[in-house]
């Protein structure tokens, strides 16, 4: 490497302004790549140590600058002291002096040379509620960076030998933010002048986290978040393009909170790329469970209208005749006009609920919207196919497409679940599956007040537990494992109390009958070999059933992806299982540097592309 390159990748490592080959340098298009190249001074490094080794790190710029210019009339070598002052303090490692070094020759250990060149799979990412995605109040390209940086190390753990073979280079995570555009349209001064002047920044963290909420309800506001969200990934996409003419890799999406939901809504619009538009085939066939058990002896009766019964059974009348009639049949039929109207009522609202009659997008979301807000999606829209009925209660809006079709569709902290329930769905039908993306993860923490599940809205007769995240380091928590083995000891004990209490009841109906005492005994004697060989049989023949049906169970939760499990559960940390309300709010802001998802992210993505882990986790 010649000294400019070097020069060149110092300065690439340090400058603080996003490089060519920077997941952020898809704004600098049209920068000159010969100021790149200009010399540049010597850079500078402080010691840090993680992990009990040392570690340099580069100073930004302008720090690097003034040490340089100080250079030869000032240094600082700092060596630690372990142990505090008369008060019992010790300095931060902020107010600490560092040991620092002039240029790279002085320094022994390797320098890390950033992230591999090759992307092999590209992700876009997209935020919930608010502008801040953790309990530091990072926003989401910060949080975003936190979650690429530890698939960086996470790749060097569990894929070192598809590395060292150059078979894969790394994953580019990429995000998209959508409240900046929403709150620049003008509603945050519109709310301004009609928020209370009392606890203002409990009210002004009202008005900027938790109305994103309402808002995407609103058709207005709705349309602006799915076109800036579907504009903004398109225009990434292409941009990336433009950077990486070489990119042969496929794209998958991640959404977190309301975002996952926005996703959700998104791929439930969008149009095979093969030509095929048929809506009633492209359509989210979510249903509706009917749960509709009762007879018509029984609706009547729940009507307090069980006298007339007798009528309809003499006219043949049963509950499907019944929904198709109208009020001059039942006039006919001599029921009277209060109990016509009972009845009509009835079966207009349970077809309406149970989705016999589809509505369309503007009665179930504008049912109380006056006309002046409806003026962005006419009747004429909906001929053209501008938007599709889901008949899944979204708001009535124009969903863009996609200029790519995602591969796997992540979601974390999901309350998609919650929506489609409130929305008025009971159940997903297993046989469908996104129009355009093959995959579905519905990954959560435990206590992440803000995730629902997906799996028993697709099958809601069968209770089955979620998938369980394997610890990144290939083992369950400690804690976890100390609570599996305390309940198997107690139900070992309970079926062996149980066990003992049932010889005990037979040996007591036995003494009743001395006169066959001698012949039980001997028979017993025989057949107490015979039994202890079959006991283990028994037990074995137990055991692999109830694995057979855990087995089973994974492959009935419909093709939304693909005939594989949606619901994966985080482990809780051992800290976290004390009291779970304590950390119910960290829960939902977790996984931005939580190890255990961004590896399950990894091994999906890579499982693609026939790239498997190292050591497959347990």
């Amino acid at each position: 490497m010649s000294s400019v390159e070097s020069h060149q990748e110092q300065l690439s490592q340090s400058d603080p302004s996003p490089s060519p080959k920077s997941c952020s340098s898809f704004e600098l298009l049209d920068m000159d790549a010969g100021s790149l190249y200009e010399p540049v001074s010597p850079h500078w490094f402080y010691c840090k140590i993680i992990d009990s080794k040392e570690t340099w790190i580069p100073f930004n710029s302008e720090d690097s600058q003034q040490l340089e210019e100080a250079y030869g009339s000032l240094m600082v070598h700092y060596q630690p002291v372990a142990g505090s002052d008369e008060w019992g303090s010790t300095p931060t490692e902020q107010g600490r002096p560092r040991t620092v070094k002039r240029g790279v020759e002085n320094i022994s250990v390797d320098i890390h040379c950033g992230e591999p060149l090759q992307i092999d799979h590209l992700v876009f990412v997209v935020h919930g509620i608010g502008p801040a995605c953790d309990l530091r109040f990072r926003s989401i390209v910060q949080c975003v960076n936190d979650f690429r940086s530890v698939s960086l190390n996470l790749l060097q753990t569990h894929f070192k030998k598809a590395q060292e073979n150059q078979q894969i280079g790394r994953v580019e995570f990429l995000p998209v933010n959508w409240h900046s555009p929403l709150h620049s349209t003008g509603v945050d001064v519109d709310l301004q002048r009609i928020t209370l002047p009392s606890i203002n920044r409990l009210r002004h963290f009202t008005n900027d986290t938790i109305l994103d909420v309402f808002f995407y309800n609103s058709p207005t506001y709705c349309q602006t978040i799915v076109d800036t969200v579907v504009s903004e990934m398109n225009r990434i996409y292409t941009l990336f393009l433009q950077r990486n003419p070489d990119f042969k890799g496929g794209v998958s999406i991640a959404g977190h909170s309301l975002g996952s939901l926005i996703l959700f809504d998104i791929l439930t619009n969008q149009k095979d790329s093969l030509g095929d538009i048929d809506s009633e085939k492209d359509l989210l066939n979510i249903v509706m469970d009917q749960g509709d058990t009762l007879t018509l002896e029984e609706d009547l009766k729940k009507l307090q209208l069980s006298e007339f019964f007798s009528i309809f059974q003499k006219e043949k009348v049963d509950k499907e005749a019944l929904a198709l009639c109208t009020d001059r049949d039942l006039q006919e039929m001599g029921i009277p006009l209060g109990p016509r109207r009972k009845i009509l009522n009835y079966f207009r609202t349970r077809k309406n609920s149970m989705g016999i009659n589809r509505p369309t997008l503007q009665s179930v979301s504008g049912a109380n919207i006056p006309k002046e807000s409806k003026l962005g999606s006419s009747t004429d829209d909906t001929r053209n196919g501008d938007y599709l009925d889901v008949g899944i209660g979204q708001v009535s809006v124009k969903y863009p497409r996609l200029i790519y079709k995602p591969e796997i569709f992540f979601a974390f902290g999901s309350p998609i679940g919650m929506f489609l329930t409130v929305r008025g769905l009971k159940r997903i039908d297993p046989n469908y599956k996104f129009p355009t993306c093959k995959g579905f993860f519905n990954i959560y923490h435990p206590f992440d007040p803000v995730a629902y599940r997906i799996e028993p809205m697709v099958v809601p007769e069968v209770e089955f537990e979620p998938m369980l995240i394997p610890h990144h380091k290939g083992r369950k928590r400690m804690h976890l494992e100390l609570r599996e083995g305390l309940t198997r000891m107690s139900m070992d004990l309970k079926n062996n109390l149980l066990g003992s209490l049932r010889l005990a009841w037979k040996s007591f109906t036995r003494a009743s009958y001395p006169a066959l005492q001698a012949s039980e005994t001997a028979e017993e004697s025989e057949a107490e070999p015979e039994s202890s060989a079959e006991k283990p049989i028994d037990v074995n023949t137990e055991e692999p059933s109830v694995s057979v049906k855990e087995e089973v169970l994974p492959i009935n939760v419909g093709m939304l992806n693909g005939g594989q499990r949606i619901d994966y559960v985080l482990q809780e940390k051992p800290i976290e299982s004390f009291n779970e309300y304590l950390f119910a709010l960290q829960s939902h802001l977790c996984y931005w540097e939580s190890e255990d998802t961004v590896l399950l992210v990894l091994k999906e993505i890579y499982q693609t592309q026939g790239v498997f882990l190292d050591q497959p986790l347990q």
